[in-house]
């Protein structure tokens, strides 16, 4: 099929572009470059991808005309967005990046010809604090991220409902793994006990419990639910490692996998933290065959060797 990927020079969207390449899909990626983590990431994503043949277009999705690069798609994955829950990130930058760029991708495809499948990468933060449920509790975000990723959500059903396109809302959880954001705890701890510096621990976020997915463990999820769209049209699903590890025990496993004690500096608490998240992935096991297998040493270890490999200019994956 003719698949578009938004948020392609991202982590998960650039491994996504590759992975449908792949499986023998005609990909197109389509990012801004937004500047809320390092562009030269982004740009060596891209990079990635056109070694591959995969063109991304650079286009901001709440603001540039996008007829022409959607005029022939098939399928489309949105996974672009705003992500954080940095105090720093201005509220209409959620607001502008999450609803209204989707909102407009949406408006684009109205009356499409030839789309046959909208597939939204939306996040557990649209549970809130305790992410433990199947897809059909009550949504209750607790950060602004989580709430925009919810009217995102409501946006894309309500377009699915008067179009002869269908769509699938996938909801990731904490995905790690080569190419992974900077800020993140992962990488972030892996930098850390690297180089003997102290890492910056929120208060009370070391009993904090999370379902740590590897990347590849994810894409191949998503990657699924296209394979398998008339079975999972008009569903959420969860995507994510049906195991919960606290951040302390992450830390732990961090120091082994460099070999190095990390020190920890404690912050102040900070708001709209999830307390819990453990994915429930029944729908995803019945629908999308879907069992993730990485377990969580290995993923690090496979993260801790990407960034080592970037730090020494060698070929990265």
């Amino acid at each position: 099929m003719r698949v578009l990927v938004t948020g392609a020079a991202g982590f998960i969207g650039s491994h996504l572009a590759e992975a449908l390449a792949d499986a023998g899909h005609d990909v197109t990626g389509l990012d801004a470059l937004t500047g809320y983590y390092d562009r030269s990431l982004k740009r060596e994503n891209v990079g990635r991808l056109a070694a591959r043949g995969i063109e991304t277009a650079r286009l901001d999705l709440a603001a540039d005309p996008l007829g022409p690069v959607l005029s022939e798609v098939e399928a489309v994955y949105h996974l672009a967005a705003q992500p954080g829950l940095s105090p720093d990130t201005d509220r209409r930058a959620f607001v502008r990046n999450n609803v209204r760029a989707t909102e407009r991708l949406l408006d684009a495809l109205a009356g499409h010809p030839h789309l046959q499948a909208f597939l939204f990468a939306s996040s557990s933060s649209v549970y809130g604090r305790e992410a433990t449920g199947a897809e059909d509790v009550e949504l209750s975000p607790a950060s602004v991220y989580g709430r925009t990723k919810r009217r995102a959500e409501a946006a894309v059903r309500a377009r699915a409902a008067s179009e002869r396109w269908d769509s699938c809302i996938l909801r990731l959880f904490s995905v790690y793994g080569p190419r992974e954001r900077p800020d993140k705890l992962i990488p972030k701890a892996l930098r850390c006990a690297r180089r003997g510096q102290a890492f910056p621990l929120f208060e009370g976020s070391e009993h904090h419990r999370r379902s740590f997915t590897y990347v590849g463990d994810a894409v191949e999820g998503l990657v699924a639910a296209l394979d398998r769209f008339p079975r999972c049209a008009g569903q959420a699903i969860n995507i994510g490692a049906p195991s919960s590890t606290s951040t302390l025990r992450v830390l732990e496993r961090v120091a082994e996998v460099v070999g190095r004690p990390l020190c920890i500096e404690r912050r102040p608490p900070r708001l709209g933290d999830q307390q819990n998240t453990r994915a429930q992935i029944e729908t995803a096991r019945r629908l999308l065959d879907f069992a993730p297998t990485t377990p969580l040493r290995d993923g690090i270890a496979r993260e801790a060797d990407w960034l080592e490999r970037t730090r020494t200019g060698q070929a990265a994956p």
